[in-house]
């Protein structure tokens, strides 16, 4: 009946359902949750739209990317500007001369590159064999104690010293007055939501929501020539090489109905060990709202197991290797195409995920690249 059953309505699966239907394919998307969207899904209170699943700040280089989204909506000019509160001390981030101001009295970048250099020295770090050794590398052990250490010991729940250093390579530190936190030439959040997006990808094609791939498994692979995949990939085959770890996430989302203006700021995160959430974000200005009340998020991470919500791979070597035993597996598929951050088991940007489905349209359909005709918004 179908051309293609596609399992997940996230933007890999979206964005392979809009394409494909383009080229004049069928399509069946299917989806656990009770809505599309995957993690990008807004739902409104009080008028504001709630990123229900975490913050989704859109930011890229790739002007074709930038475009393509462009043409399912209009984004606003936010700009991602997160602070720090370590025990009701307020800092600057991403980590730039006004967190290096405020935490040395310093000045010229100068004094503050003198600082780092003579922790990172004290520190006798040569090799950084782990996420400690990386972040003092980088930042030295000041800022590291009090922005680093606590923050990412929850998000990860474990110390520091058993993390790989991979993680924290992608810090920015700069050395200016900038508390722009992407270097990315084109952000924004879409007007109304990413739901406007997903819906308008969506069009026409056929979709049923709160249905368990596992569970009628047998029945809806029999609807459909092809199956584009992004689920677990160890879930897909019944865990046969164990099963890949995660961090998950709680969110405590609440009206505050006493002030239109709870934390003056999108995103603040809370850098002690004692505070349990990692962070907070208030919705409304990630859009500029000036509802009378507001609406925030206190965002707890925990450890996964199976039946919660997978969100960060835990890509150290232990399960590198069973993701690599898995991944034989599906590169032999005539048949299913997987995508996206559970199926390939690794943390991607909105923009990434968008260019990965864009480039499996283009090898399922031997296009010599992604096609970014479409209509306007």
């Amino acid at each position: 009946m179908y051309d293609y059953l596609i399992v997940g309505s996230g933007l890999f699966g979206s964005v392979f359902a809009y394409e494909a239907s383009k080229r004049g394919k069928k399509c069946f998307l299917i989806d656990k949750r009770n809505h599309t969207g995957g993690n990008v899904y807004t739902e409104s209170l009080e008028d504001i739209n709630v990123h229900k699943y975490g913050a989704h700040i859109f930011h890229t280089n790739n002007k074709e990317i930038w475009d393509y989204v462009n043409r399912f909506a209009e984004f606003n000019r936010y700009t991602n500007s997160p602070i720090a509160n370590y025990k009701g001390e307020i800092y600057n981030l991403p980590f730039n001369m006004n967190t290096f101001n405020k935490l040395w009295g310093v000045i010229r970048p100068e004094e503050a590159k003198k600082i780092i250099e003579e922790q990172k020295q004290a520190a006798g770090i040569k090799a950084p064999k782990n996420l400690e050794e990386q972040a003092i590398s980088l930042v030295g052990t000041d800022l590291y104690e009090k922005l680093i250490k606590g923050y990412t010991e929850k998000q990860w729940g474990r110390s520091a010293k058993q993390l790989p250093a991979f993680i924290i390579k992608r810090l920015p530190v700069r050395f200016t007055y900038d508390n722009n936190y992407f270097n990315d030439r084109y952000q924004g959040i879409p007007n109304g939501g990413y739901n406007v997006i997903i819906e308008k990808m969506l069009e026409g094609i056929d979709v049923r929501l709160s249905v368990d791939f596992f569970k009628h498994r047998e029945e809806l692979e029999q609807l459909a020539k092809k199956v584009v995949f992004t689920g677990m990939i160890d879930q897909y085959y019944d865990y046969k090489y164990g099963v890949l770890e995660y961090r998950s996430l709680h969110f405590k989302t609440k009206v505050v109905e006493e002030t239109d203006n709870y934390q003056g700021n999108a995103v603040v995160n809370y850098t002690d060990k004692e505070t349990p959430y990692t962070r907070i974000i208030e919705h409304k200005h990630l859009e500029f709202g000036t509802q009378a009340k507001t609406v925030i998020t206190e965002e707890y991470p925990k450890e996964w197991k199976p039946g919660d919500e997978p969100y960060y791979p835990i890509n150290d070597a232990k399960n590198n290797e069973i993701y690599k035993k898995y991944k034989q597996l599906a590169d032999q598929e005539a048949d299913v195409i997987f995508g996206g951050r559970l199926a390939t088991y690794k943390y991607y940007d909105m923009h990434q995920v968008i260019g990965a489905a864009l480039a499996a349209v283009s090898k399922e359909f031997a296009e010599t690249a992604p096609d970014f005709t479409g209509p306007p918004a």
